[in-house]
């Protein structure tokens, strides 16, 4: 996907978290994070997208500490404000990284074609996955709630960010004892990844294989599976289903 897309999809899917969050009690548990309230989801989504906009807008070559990081978010609001504060953190990380230059150089920590592809496509998919868990919040109580489609090549572009670039980690917490192997291939997009899951780092070609097991179905499921926002018995899986419980004990993203 090109920056552009990236940029237009952080602005769709900000909105749309705004919008749930504006329809939904911010004290309602959030099923797909059940640690969290949706005002703690929505408080801490306008934090990373102050925190990410002031690396585009500052340019740093470092990432901000602790101090740094609570100057970029500013004042905690209260519930009163909370959905606005979110609203404006969002709209002025979109207008940074439309007005950032092609050359941008500032921290990065995945692997991209440059820092500004890389903090579009960050910041778009971080928004999309949290905007999946404003709308869980504002399902049915104890219900699962059907989350708004999301484009096949933009899941597509989001499993391949999880797959290739957080994934394979050093210091991931994703291990088997055996070699064990996951074959993701959407039924939508041209495209798949074979995952080898072993004693060592996680390792991900492009491309079908023999695997143990097999998850399939459209791209918008798997993005949401694989980021363990949709319960794995809603997709379509063959082969060895325990992987699939390894997935989803070792994947979780840990930023320390």
């Amino acid at each position: 996907m090109e920056i552009s897309e990236h940029i237009d999809a952080l602005r769709r899917e900000g909105a749309l978290l705004a919008d749930a969050a504006d329809r939904t009690d911010l004290g309602a548990p959030v099923p797909t994070c059940p640690e969290w309230r949706l005002r703690d989801l929505v408080l801490h989504t306008g934090q990373v997208h102050r925190w990410a906009a002031a690396h585009v807008r500052d340019g740093r070559r470092r990432p901000l500490d602790e101090a740094g990081s609570q100057a970029a978010w500013g004042p905690q609001p209260d519930d009163r404000a909370l959905v606005g504060w979110f609203r404006d953190g969002h709209a002025a990380l979109v207008a940074e990284l439309e007005k950032a230059p092609a050359d941008l150089a500032c921290w990065t920590f995945l692997p991209a074609p440059s820092p500004l592809a890389f903090w579009a496509r960050r910041q778009a998919h971080e928004t999309a996955v949290h905007r999946v868990d404003a709308e869980s919040a504002a399902g049915p109580a104890g219900g699962f709630a059907v989350p708004t489609p999301t484009d096949p090549a933009f899941a597509e572009d989001g499993i391949a960010e999880l797959l290739t670039c957080f994934t394979p980690r050093p210091h991931g917490r994703l291990r088997s004892e055996r070699p064990r192997t996951l074959l993701v291939r959407p039924t939508d997009r041209p495209a798949a990844w074979l995952v080898t899951i072993s004693q060592d780092p996680v390792v991900v070609t492009e491309g079908a294989g023999p695997a143990d097991c097999t998850v399939g179905g459209p791209a918008h499921d798997l993005y949401l599976m694989l980021w363990n926002r949709l319960p794995a018995d809603r997709i379509q899986a063959s082969g060895d289903l325990s992987v699939l419980d390894l997935w989803q004990d070792g994947s979780p993203i840990r930023w320390s």
